[in-house]
């Protein structure tokens, strides 16, 4: 298939709304930036740099060519420099990025992804991820990790680590995973790909994942966004997702779903991509 590439591609054209506010109060308090940048990055960026070129398996020409040639293809449809990019032997399906400046930007893959997923599915992926790098979220996605870290890693004390500070990075990050969600759209040009991998990240399994049905999601999705319509289930909603660090895979299915038929998309598959857009509205979606 015969993709659009985007060259010269500005983050702006394609960021979510709902980031672009987060990103703007973060950026708001006093010293988190500096802090960030030069206090904490360069030590986690040398801690996770030692954690993968000695346990994972750095991917490149000669090593799962297959998923180098995935990534190299996502970073030219997004004309963005090539992350390394390691796959680790984990459990639980997951995927994450990290970059800050004067760090080299790199992309890990668990292995159990891996298995649920088709190459075009692993592409989105790793595209998604390629999101964070394009639209630069390497400085408070740093944090943000770090505190995800410390929730899994102490699970009794992550809620009491700078709950404010927390609240504040865990709401940016499931706003930015909006604008890295359509970056997976750019690359993968498919729709129907995205909502198969929130699918599977729902109920995937290797006995189910031939079997699931998009509209079926869909439905399900529009299902989950009627009980905002009722005030006691919108603040249980609110309540159960505070401390998730992504929005729930059906919103974000649905979201995405959404902005296909939006006239920014429109224009942006039409060559206006060098540029911001027209600004859209910062729709409730949030509290997935």
């Amino acid at each position: 298939m015969s993709r659009k590439h985007f060259s010269g591609l500005h983050p702006d054209s394609f960021r979510h709304p709902l980031d672009t506010q987060a990103t703007r109060s973060l950026a708001a308090l006093p010293g988190l930036d500096w802090l960030i940048r030069y206090g904490l990055a360069p030590a986690a960026g040398r801690l996770f740099y030692l954690e993968n070129i000695s346990s994972s398996i750095r991917v490149g020409e000669k090593q799962l060519p297959h998923l180098h040639a995935l990534l190299r293809e996502a970073c030219a449809v997004l004309d963005i420099a090539e992350p390394q990019l390691y796959v680790k032997q984990h459990p639980v399906p997951n995927a994450y990025t990290f970059a800050v400046p004067d760090e080299r930007a790199f992309v890990v893959v668990h292995t159990s992804l891996l298995e649920l997923l088709t190459d075009a599915e692993i592409q989105a992926v790793i595209a998604h991820e390629l999101g964070h790098l394009k639209c630069d979220h390497g400085v408070y996605l740093t944090l943000a990790n770090l505190f995800v870290l410390a929730t899994a890693q102490i699970p009794q004390y992550g809620p009491l680590l700078a709950q404010p500070l927390r609240q504040a990075m865990l709401g940016w990050l499931r706003s930015a995973e909006f604008s890295c969600d359509r970056a997976a759209l750019l690359v993968t040009q498919d729709v129907k790909v995205l909502v198969s991998l929130m699918m599977k990240l729902c109920g995937g399994s290797p006995s189910l994942v031939h079997k699931l049905d998009a509209e079926a999601f869909l439905e399900q999705a529009r299902a989950y966004e009627a009980v905002d319509e009722d005030e006691l289930s919108l603040a249980l909603k609110i309540a159960a997702n505070a401390e998730k660090s992504h929005p729930v895979p059906v919103l974000r299915a649905k979201e995405i779903d959404r902005w296909t038929r939006s006239e920014n998309y429109r224009r942006l598959m039409g060559g206006e991509h060098y540029r911001p857009l027209e600004r859209e509205s910062a729709r409730p979606v949030a509290a997935g």
